[in-house]
């Protein structure tokens, strides 16, 4: 009975996972994903800051269903993109940022690299149709800070530096 009852559940899974994944979440039509900074072909240090940029849509943390919302995800070195009708994968080449962040400081090896963001729903699965951004290149130069910028203080105006 237990074995009928597993084969039952297994087989309804066929019938449910394809029926859901035609129900993907919808995007607007004028929807704009972007890198603000770092810019295409800057050279950069190997501590970067990348600024997300999104037009069209809103933002919105992961497992929270609202309509034109999704959440950023951070494409680092990726040929070829993700399943889109599967979740995004999490991993160091995919980074997810499901709780709404619109920014980002990462760590980079010397070298080029390349940069693209694509939007994911609440399940992390991109919209219909796909909001990605242009990919961009960027090269990492691993800046040493001199000995003066070390010690260098701007004054914050309550006694301590910037």
């Amino acid at each position: 009975m237990k074995n009928y009852i597993t084969s039952i559940l297994f087989f309804m899974g066929f019938l449910i996972v394809p029926a859901y994944a035609d129900d993907k979440s919808k995007a607007a039509d004028n929807a704009n994903l972007y890198i603000i900074s770092p810019k295409d072909g800057e050279t950069v240090s190997s501590s970067v800051k990348i600024v997300f940029g999104l037009d069209g849509m809103g933002v919105a943390p992961a497992g929270i269903k609202f309509n034109n919302t999704g959440h950023h995800h951070l494409l680092i070195d990726v040929a070829e993109l993700p399943d889109t009708n599967s979740p995004i994968p999490s991993d160091d080449n995919h980074r997810h940022f499901g709780k709404g962040q619109t920014e980002t400081v990462i760590e980079l090896d010397q070298g080029e690299h390349t940069l693209q963001l694509i939007l994911g729903d609440h399940m992390h699965i991109p919209h219909d149709p796909v909001v990605i951004s242009e990919k961009i290149k960027i090269n990492v130069e691993d800046k040493e800070i001199s000995p003066q910028e070390k010690t260098k203080c701007i004054s914050n105006g309550y006694g301590g530096c910037k």
